[in-house]
């Protein structure tokens, strides 16, 4: 008995295939990229000094709200070097105008409200950084989160006014 060879039909169409997973190179060496890379640092520095050390009252808030836009950083931060922000929906197509709320409302707003509260309890805690007080001491804690938090708001304030320029330049791109 003779085989006879199957029909070629085509496979049915399937969804349709993603470009790979690359990373945007120009936004890392971009003014954005780098600005965003130095306000993960920091932010990061802001709240692992807060979460290290025992707070209380107000501190809660700065820790949430440095946490909070630390986690959103990130992930405008990854989207964006992926290149991947079209899948964001109703965001994705004002991307910049995204990017621009973002680091003026809530980076340059909550980090300073954060900076503030920091400051505040440092001055609280100054007493106890005179020469022979033994105690725990939370005074050196809570004003190098302080110097973290006011150069991060700086940090969002110029990655805030960087959008801004993109975007009277009738420019719709990060880069």
């Amino acid at each position: 008995m003779a085989r006879t060879a199957p029909p070629t039909v085509p496979p049915p169409p399937g969804l349709p295939v993603r470009g790979s997973f690359s990373l945007h190179r120009a936004y890392l060496r971009s003014p954005l990229g780098l600005l965003r890379l130095g306000q993960l640092a920091l932010g990061a520095a802001f709240w692992v000094t807060v979460a290290a050390h025992k707070y209380e009252g107000a501190a809660h808030f700065a820790l949430f709200a440095a946490v909070l836009v630390w986690l959103l950083t990130l992930a405008l931060f990854g989207l964006s070097l992926l290149g991947r922000w079209e899948l964001v929906p109703w965001l994705g197509s004002r991307w910049l105008l995204t990017n621009l709320v973002h680091d003026l409302a809530l980076g340059v707003g909550l980090y300073a409200a954060a900076t503030g509260i920091m400051g505040h309890k440092a001055k609280q805690r100054s007493f106890c950084n005179l020469p022979g007080y033994s105690q725990h001491c939370l005074y050196s804690a809570y004003l190098s989160a302080s110097i973290c938090g006011g150069i991060t708001a700086c940090l969002y304030l110029f990655s805030g006014l960087y959008c801004l320029s993109r975007r009277c330049q009738d420019q719709r791109d990060i880069i």
